[in-house]
């Protein structure tokens, strides 16, 4: 049955570890990172067409941006914090076919790598973007399901709960941590 599913609000948490730390008061814009795969092009010798062969996934890159100054976050950024924290983004989306309320998730561990400042014009509420960078871990779930989780330590890939690098991982001697 054909439906359309609408984000219709999110909520964020930068750092899972305070339960305070949600920014549901200033979140105006979230993105999460965009699922791209890396291509090389392949012409042997031969043959007369060339192919692309996909090689990965490009590095993921979420970002979000606040309204108003986040002093909490000024502390999260670049050198200032050698360790990277969780980012959790929680989506409400709504089935219009059927009027269903459903939860979207995404995980993100990460380090906040940018903060650039609105500029300031009087009358106007300034806002700040943020990037996430050196993402190392990134899960998305959909109506309580696990669509997408990646771990760059682990070498997990599993779509739809089906980890697509186990058995390589095995053959290459991966422990595997989950």
């Amino acid at each position: 049955m054909s439906t359309i599913y609408v984000l219709e609000a999110v909520n964020l948490f930068c750092g899972d570890h305070d339960p305070q730390a949600s920014k549901h008061l200033t979140i105006t814009e979230l993105k999460l990172p965009d699922l791209q795969a890396i291509y090389a092009d392949h012409h042997p010798g031969g043959t007369r067409v060339a192919i692309e062969v996909e090689l990965g996934v490009q590095k993921l890159e979420p970002t979000f941006k606040l309204a108003g100054f986040d002093p909490d976050l000024l502390s999260q950024f670049g050198l200032g914090s050698r360790m990277k924290n969780i980012y959790t983004a929680y989506g409400h989306i709504r089935d219009k076919r059927t009027g269903k309320d459903i939860e979207a998730k995404a995980i993100i561990e990460a380090r906040l790598g940018k903060i650039a400042p609105d500029a300031y014009s009087r009358g106007e509420l300034v806002g700040h973007e943020y990037a996430l960078n050196e993402v190392t871990h990134y899960e998305l779930w959909f109506d309580n399901r696990a669509k997408i989780v990646w771990d760059f330590f682990e070498n997990r890939w599993e779509i739809d709960g089906a980890d697509e690098n186990a058995t390589m991982n095995r053959m290459l001697r991966i422990p595997s941590v989950s």
